[in-house]
């Protein structure tokens, strides 16, 4: 029976993740970057209005953004350990990724209590117009 190295030599199996994680780490770095463009533009847009809720809803964008950008880092430091990793190299992994996991952490949960802000912002102001709050109502 052949083995694994036999059929897939490591030297191209390392170039082929290497190759992977520098698309993976790409791919985060667009969502922030789209994240970060998508925001200044709502940012522009809300900023005539100099209502805080508004302000929120645009750093809630921002978050979203960076959380979704920050599981694709850590998705390609994951890979780039896939092949016959090292002790130094796992110990620098999981250290990046604690450090990343915190990150996400906070801000999944900072999105959250804005989100629920925001939600408590627009039942408070439809209950005032007597209306049902809804997906469509202005904040």
């Amino acid at each position: 029976m052949l083995s694994a190295v036999e059929v897939l030599p490591e030297e191209t199996l390392r170039e082929g993740v290497d190759l992977l994680v520098r698309l993976v780490e790409a791919a985060g770095a667009a969502v922030i970057f789209l994240g970060a463009v998508v925001a200044v533009v709502q940012f522009l847009r809300v900023l005539p209005s100099r209502r805080p809720s508004r302000f929120t809803e645009v750093r809630l964008t921002l978050g979203r953004f960076l959380a979704l950008g920050l599981e694709f880092q850590l998705a390609s430091d994951v890979l780039r350990t896939a092949v016959a990793p090292s002790f130094e190299e796992l110990g620098k992994l999981a250290a990046v990724a604690a450090i990343r996991t915190a990150l996400n952490y906070f801000l999944a949960r900072e999105i959250r209590e804005e989100s629920e802000q925001v939600a408590r912002s627009r039942h408070e102001r439809a209950a005032t117009r007597g209306a049902a709050p809804g997906p469509a109502d202005p904040p």
